[in-house]
């Protein structure tokens, strides 16, 4: 093999200038002709300068460096040979898009004088992605001697300034790169030299920020006004809800589900016609997804719409009745005596909704009378021996959860659970709402992993080292993803437990119109999808560790591990 290749010239070259704007995670999907790209990028991690994380599946590549991004808060660039490959790329390209997620994807391809001949595992693939990419670049690499590193540079600054949306939204790009034999030559000597010029320690960092105009509504504090937080909205949605003197309607990936006026059971409440009619004007943040009565209350004639621009691609918009639709809402003056009376009327009403008896009197624990002391015991073991339902599952998740763990909802039934039932609490909660699809949400969850536990971004937080992630995720969606379980061997494993509810099926059709009007055979086999799998023995295959916990106390327990990668089963009855 020559020892003058352009692809090993190019990939060192661009990685390298990746590395200098500050993106620090490579993830790579082996073949043939991305090979390059592939020793390269290991080859900066040896030198302590990047994390590489291997999967076999593209589709897992593209989640996980999803999830990856989704903490550090820059992109991580995954690499990929050429064909079908590519085309796995796209479930996770569709989130991105949607979603507002930077990503960056290195896509080897054929030089031009091999397409369109029938050359082996070569298709048409620059530009595959369409409209989803902010953009796509084909780019041809000579066979030796590389590109010029002025190139290189300007093509790195552009691909990293589109993805985390310095011209427009965030979201991902292609960089398709045509590479000719030899596909790779000796990369050992000069490394240094090459990392040296790559310009590390300039860290020219590209902000994420847009040099964009902003259009801020300045609005007056008014009774009747109510602050809708969607999925990725923020903090300024509950600072915006306490300057404007209005209860906050937070789903639980919104960012904001803390403060005092937050209403956790907004999503029964908003049916109920004396606190429903009340509402004139609703100021809304992030993208909502997980209930139909917000979008009707934003459809109606009544409501007053202000939409706060996300970071995705399509501005949330239900009817198309947003009155107006901002970059920021900025509040002018204070509330007035009316705010306490209007926020407490929902936050009192949220709480008494979600009150329920103590089975345990905790007084009796405190007692010297020894036939208290005893009944009081029997009643906490009853307590411990209940079986798990949903709602206990995400509870307990909840409380087990700190600010320094990452928690992270598939798009199942028990998001949904969650939301109607867990309190304010400030925690990092993620969940891929952009299409709200089951696929990726394994890989997704473990990209967050790394990413917070390895402290790619420093946005991850003194204490995020020593967190632990948890995913929260229905049966269908884990399955839907078991191959994201695989760990290629030498890679650093990040602590995580996935805990699946676990009804053999997809018992969120159950709640559906059309489990009341199917014939209940068909509706088992082709929306149910029931199943028998022994996700001990998945577990087992894949290196996790597992356990079941069928009761409350087996729960608690389970979750209160904090090292290793565990699967926790958690059987649910089909109601």
């Amino acid at each position: 093999m020559s020892t003058d290749s352009g692809a090993t010239e190019v990939a060192f070259g661009l990685l390298g200038e990746f590395l200098s704007h500050g993106v620090r995670h490579f993830v790579v999907s082996p073949g043939s002709r991305s090979q390059a790209l592939a020793l390269a990028a290991a080859e900066f991690e040896r030198a302590g300068l990047a994390t590489l994380s291997v999967r076999i599946d593209e589709r897992s590549s593209g989640f996980l460096a999803l999830g990856s991004a989704i903490e550090s808060g820059l992109p991580a660039v995954v690499i990929t040979t050429s064909g079908t490959a590519v085309a796995e790329l796209m479930p996770s390209v569709l989130e991105a898009h949607h979603s507002g997620v930077p990503m960056i994807l290195l896509t080897a391809d054929r030089p031009t004088e091999l397409r369109g001949i029938g050359a082996n595992q070569t298709t048409d693939q620059f530009g595959i992605f369409g409209k989803f990419v902010r953009i796509a670049r084909d780019v041809s690499v000579p066979a030796k001697g590389g590109q010029d590193a002025a190139y290189l540079r300007s093509l790195a600054a552009e691909a990293v300034g589109a993805a985390v949306g310095k011209s427009g939204t965030p979201g991902p790009i292609q960089l398709n790169l045509a590479f000719r034999e030899p596909l790779s030559g000796p990369h050992k000597a000069g490394i240094p030299e090459r990392i040296a010029q790559a310009g590390l320690g300039n860290d020219r960092v590209i902000s994420p920020e847009r040099g964009l105009r902003l259009e801020v509504a300045k609005l007056n504090p008014e009774a009747g006004t109510v602050v809708i937080a969607g999925h990725d909205a923020g903090e300024e949605a509950e600072t915006a809800a306490r300057e404007l003197g209005a209860p906050l309607f937070a789903e639980v990936s919104s960012g904001a589900r803390f403060g005092p006026n937050l209403v956790v059971a907004y999503r029964d409440l908003l049916h109920e016609p004396e606190l429903r009619n009340g509402i004139g004007r609703a100021v809304v943040f992030g993208h909502p997804t997980l209930s139909r009565v917000v979008p009707e209350l934003l459809e109606s004639e009544q409501v007053e719409v202000i939409i706060v621009r996300g970071r995705g691609a399509e501005t949330y918009n239900p009817g198309r009745r947003a009155e107006r639709i901002v970059d920021a809402v900025e509040a002018v003056g204070s509330p007035g005596d009316w705010a306490k009376p209007w926020v407490g009327s929902w936050v009192i009403a949220s709480r008494k909704l979600l009150e329920t008896e103590s089975k345990l009197d905790l007084s009796a624990s405190r007692t010297d009378d020894s036939k208290l002391v005893a009944a009081y015991g029997q009643t906490q073991l009853g307590v411990f021996r209940e079986p798990v339902t949903r709602r206990m599952l995400v509870e307990s998740v909840w409380q087990k959860t700190w600010p320094h763990d990452r928690l992270v909802f598939a798009s199942s039934r028990l998001i949904r659970e969650a939301d109607s039932q867990v309190p304010g609490k400030k925690l990092r909660v993620h969940s891929n709402r952009g299409l709200a699809g089951i696929d990726g949400n394994n890989a997704t969850a473990l990209g967050i992993a790394i990413a917070s536990q390895s402290q790619v971004s420093a946005s991850s937080g003194p204490n995020a080292a020593n967190g632990m992630t948890r995913l929260v995720t229905g049966d269908l969606a884990f399955l839907h993803d078991s191959g994201s379980l695989f760990f290629p061997a030498g890679e650093t494993r990040p602590r995580i437990q996935i805990v699946v509810g676990n009804d053999e099926g997809g018992s969120l059709f159950d709640l559906l119109e059309v489990a009341g009007t199917a014939q209940k055979e068909a509706f088992d086999r082709v929306v149910y999808a029931g199943h028998k799998v022994k996700l001990a023995e998945l577990a087992a295959a894949n290196g996790w560790d597992y356990r079941l916990a069928k009761t409350r106390g087996e729960l608690d327990e389970a979750l209160s591990l904090t090292e290793g990668q565990i699967i926790i089963e958690v059987p649910l009855e089909r109601d």
